[in-house]
């Protein structure tokens, strides 16, 4: 006899042998502790470009909000639970923008990429919750002379670059969240009919995130650099790459090194229209 889905069980391909553990489905047994998992070690710089030129790379119905800022950020996670202890580091590019759908209207940071060290966490992150991710080599993060460096590339081509210069302690204070929380566009291609689509729709991360408990902040002088990618060097993100080098940095808008534990499934995430 053929199986049959379960009702309210997460599944992804191959779907033939049942419901598929992850970070939003832990199996039978196994007790996470959102309070403690992971830790993290965040390095982020942003930088103020062009508005215009930065818009053009928004989806319909977006709209910037705000100065036209990306921040850049690196998260080196450790301890994981859903990964039974082990780790990975993904690195978050984001604007401030609104949506305004036919029902719902948000605002916060629109998460245009995601790169991550693991296809673990890429495979469940855009199947089930819709984050852009893609494959990057990241070397562990290095401070040296004051100066906190991240790195990222691709089958040798390092098209990356990220640090944070005189740092100093910062206060830990948590403030409520500022915005609704974070923004994207899922999509899913239609098999067969090139260009065509079975899913292309907006999704929200909601801002609050209770178990998530910052341990340490400092600030400094934030720097970003993308390399410029020909095809034969990024051969399948080449044209990422190239967007995002090809904003111009009018103003350094600083930097910051954290230092967290704690975090929430994305199990709140929601489809706005």
């Amino acid at each position: 006899m053929s199986y049959r889905f379960e009702a309210g069980r997460i599944y992804r391909m191959p779907t033939h042998f049942g419901p598929a553990p992850g970070p939003r489905q832990l199996p039978a047994g196994v007790v996470g502790d959102r309070g403690r998992s992971p830790r993290r070690l965040s390095v982020a710089a942003s930088f103020l470009t062009d508005a215009a030129q930065l818009e053009r790379h928004l989806p319909e119905g977006f709209s910037l909000a705000g100065e036209a800022v990306v921040t850049v950020e690196f998260h080196y996670m450790t301890e994981i639970d859903w990964l039974a202890g082990r780790g990975y580091t993904m690195i978050h590019v984001g604007l401030p923008a609104r949506f305004d759908g036919a029902r719902d209207r948000a605002s916060g940071r629109f998460l245009a990429v995601v790169w991550e060290s693991l296809a673990d966490p890429i495979i469940t992150g855009r199947d089930e919750i819709g984050h852009p991710k893609l494959y990057a080599e990241v070397d562990a993060p290095r401070q040296w002379d004051g100066v906190q460096l991240c790195t990222a590339g691709w089958m040798g081509f390092r098209f990356l670059e990220l640090s944070v210069a005189d740092l100093r302690a910062a206060p830990i204070e948590q403030a409520p969240p500022s915005s609704d929380g974070t923004l994207m566009l899922k999509y899913v291609p239609r098999t067969g009919a090139w260009g065509e689509h079975d899913l292309c729709q907006v999704t929200l991360t909601p801002a609050a995130d209770p178990d998530s408990i910052v341990e340490s902040r400092q600030l400094g002088h934030g720097a970003v650099r993308f390399h410029r990618a020909a095809w034969a060097d990024l051969p399948t993100m080449y044209h990422v790459v190239n967007a995002l080098a090809e904003l111009p940095v009018i103003e350094q808008r600083g930097g910051r090194v954290q230092h967290s534990r704690g975090g929430k499934p994305y199990l709140d995430q929601k489809v706005l229209l």
